[in-house]
């Protein structure tokens, strides 16, 4: 049985997912993780995940003075990390995550996220242009420094 809590689409998404993984391990839909698993699961360093609780992009429980995450929390870690690999600021990220319990219709959320991946886009469009005329300048130095190799050859 998966439980929802209140967050957006790809959150939840992300969350049913883990939670059938988890449960097709042998394990509670509501798993806990501590530190160490996240990290190992996530490829990621434990201070990693200290640091992003730092900036206040994921909030564990704590039983005693060991840290807590569960399923929900292993999933914004998940999408932290993807954002991440897209670019986008840890603000960026923080700012979208914070929507989730703001909105339930979600729509300040999508609407957010789109404008910020269409940014994106144009931002990685014009790196791709500046890229490829650097391409050319530098196929063009190298058809001309072969040209005067040959030329000297003779």
């Amino acid at each position: 049985m998966t439980t929802r809590t209140s967050t957006g689409p790809a959150m939840a998404a992300l969350h049913e997912r883990h939670q059938r993984e988890d449960e097709a391990a042998g394990q509670h839909g509501n798993a806990l993780y501590s530190v160490s698993q996240l990290a190992r699961q996530l490829g990621v360093t434990a201070r990693t995940i200290r640091f992003y609780e730092d900036k206040g992009l994921v909030n564990p429980s704590r039983a005693g003075t060991t840290r807590v995450y569960t399923s929900r929390d292993r999933a914004r870690l998940m999408l932290i990390l993807r954002g991440k690999r897209l670019g986008f600021s840890l603000r960026e990220i923080k700012d979208y995550l914070d929507l989730y319990d703001v909105d339930p219709t979600q729509h300040t959320q999508l609407r957010q996220l789109l404008a910020g991946v269409r940014k994106r886009i144009a931002k990685l469009q014009e790196q791709r242009a500046a890229l490829e005329q650097s391409l050319a300048e530098l196929a063009d130095i190298e058809r001309q420094s072969e040209n005067a190799l040959k030329q000297a050859a003779k």
